[in-house]
């Protein structure tokens, strides 16, 4: 287990760097992420939606994310988890819902608006702020659909 967490600490490390987020993504790392975040028995999952969170900022991890059927998964995390996992699973989330609408629909349909309400009532400052984007989002997706699209992925990036 030690030798995967200091794995995970390089990969972490490794992917701050703008350059090096599409060359993680195209080595394949987010299927073995999404398995360590699955299989809360390894005890990596704190490690694993870091990394995630990190690399959801490039268009490739976006798109890679999406691929992996995150969204409930997240949406899982963001009801169930510790305070700095629900924070870094509202980060996948808005960005990945504001990169493809067909992500903010499903999360919709799979009832992402209550935990996020509680959320952005009881998270941290990054949660919080994550969270109310996130339902802004889905409140302006429901009157303008997509005109509200490009708007949001913008304001996803910050």
């Amino acid at each position: 287990s030690r030798g995967k967490k200091d794995a995970a600490t390089a990969l972490f490390n490794l992917s701050i760097y703008q350059g090096n987020k599409a060359r993680a993504v195209r080595a394949g790392v987010v299927g073995p992420l999404m398995k360590l975040i699955v299989d809360s028995s390894i005890g990596m999952v704190d490690e694993a939606l870091a990394i995630l969170a990190i690399l959801v900022t490039h268009q490739e991890g976006i798109i890679a994310i999406g691929n992996a059927s995150a969204i409930p998964i997240l949406i899982n995390l963001v009801r169930n988890d510790s305070p700095r996992n629900k924070e870094n699973a509202a980060a996948v989330l808005l960005a990945l819902s504001t990169s493809d609408p067909n992500h903010l629909v499903t999360a919709r349909e799979l009832g992402a608006y209550g935990p996020l309400s509680l959320l952005a009532e009881n998270g941290t400052a990054r949660a919080r702020r994550k969270a109310t984007a996130l339902l802004e989002y889905m409140n302006q997706w429901e009157k303008d659909g997509d005109d509200c699209f490009q708007e949001a992925h913008s304001a996803s990036l910050s």
